[in-house]
């Protein structure tokens, strides 16, 4: 499971909290640690406080120049956020992130939790590119938390809920961990193909005159908490794009 699940730092500021996150990822098993656009990398920096546990994670760490980028190619994205309301509304608890990493995991799906800058968090338009939200409960009036300690808070769940499975699965036997053969099931799609298949039925409910032109993009939110509720499986995407494929050609006839 940890093998499947990375860590996104979005707008970093200090290159300190990047090499105690690398620690932190070290101690729980995770190894894939990309940065979006940080404030200021200095991998030396880093280093120091990423120990000799953390330092082979900055070796191997990816620099993007976006959010969307960075989570196109994973099944799942789960933001942090200490605010709640709004669009963040209702958001997982850190047992309930782990419990949806271990299900995308076994699906063979890939998870990136993301974390945002250490003054303001991760913005709204960030937020949207996140699959699901998670909020780490503190003290009332105390919930700005160390970014390296959410990110161990996090990964301490998902290490949790992975032993525990692997004890399951010596308990129950092998069997509990194979499908049929004759009834394999579809993996989940990837962020970039949600995307896609968002923009595909966009244009083409449009097209039909069910969608306004100029308020469109307001629908689409509910339509991308829908299919993320209802887990999109590759198979369900081709059905989709297929009929918006069809929806056009008519259109065109």
């Amino acid at each position: 499971m940890l093998e499947s699940i990375a860590v996104i730092l979005v707008r970093t500021r200090f290159p300190e909290n990047i090499g105690t996150t690398a620690r932190a990822m070290a101690n729980m098993g995770v190894s894939e640690l990309i940065l979006v656009n940080p404030e200021r990398w200095e991998p030396d920096k880093a280093a120091i406080l990423a120990t000799s546990l953390g330092k082979p994670l900055l070796d191997s760490v990816r620099v993007v120049d976006t959010l969307a980028e960075a989570v196109a190619p994973f099944t799942m994205s789960i933001g942090t956020t200490a605010r709640t309301g709004g669009w963040r509304t209702d958001p997982l608890l850190p047992q309930e992130a782990a419990g949806e990493a271990r299900s995308i995991s076994r699906q063979g799906g890939r998870v990136a939790f993301v974390f945002g800058p250490e003054d303001k968090g991760l913005d709204n338009s960030e937020i949207e590119l996140c699959s699901h939200l998670v909020n780490i409960r503190t003290a009332v009036g105390n919930s700005s938390l160390n970014l390296a300690q959410a990110v161990l808070v996090l990964l301490y769940e998902c290490h949790k809920a992975d032993t525990e499975l692997s004890f399951s699965a010596q308990d129950e036997g092998s069997r509990a961990w194979t499908r049929p053969a004759n009834r394999p099931e579809a993996r989940r799609v990837t962020l970039e193909e949600e995307n896609m298949l968002l923009a595909a039925l966009k244009e083409q409910l449009i097209a039909i005159d069910h969608l306004p032109a100029d308020n469109a993009d307001w629908f689409m939110k509910t339509m991308r908490r829908f299919l993320r509720k209802k887990g999109l499986r590759r198979n369900e995407f081709d059905m989709f794009m297929g009929i918006c494929r069809q929806i056009k050609n008519k259109i065109g006839k």
